[in-house]
């Protein structure tokens, strides 16, 4: 299965459940607050080692995303451009397995 496919299958989701498009009641809020919930079960799942849990809440974290990138009128690919943009020249080192930035 594509990426796109599967991008456009979740939206089409998103629209027959009414977080987004025409008459939709998701907010940046409400989908920001999912998010969160979301990555809070994937910490769970990880310090757990819960494979099949990490993998749901993947998931879940890149519908939140995808319902937001609607909402606020962009892209996925767009913001990963733009992350990319800013890491691609970043400096630093890696902490206790964590990349920590230069100042």
């Amino acid at each position: 299965m594509s990426y796109q496919y599967i991008e456009n299958e979740i939206e089409i989701w998103g629209i027959e459940k009414g977080i987004i498009g025409p008459g939709g009641f998701g907010t940046a809020a409400s989908q920001a607050k999912k998010t969160v919930e979301e990555v809070e079960e994937l910490v769970n799942a990880v310090c757990a080692d819960n494979k099949a849990e990490i993998i749901d809440a993947i998931g879940d974290i890149g519908v939140t995303l995808l319902m937001q990138c609607h909402i606020q009128g962009v892209t996925f690919t767009e913001c990963l451009e733009a992350a990319h943009a800013v890491i691609s020249k970043r400096k630093g080192k890696m902490v206790d397995g964590v990349f920590v930035k230069d100042a």
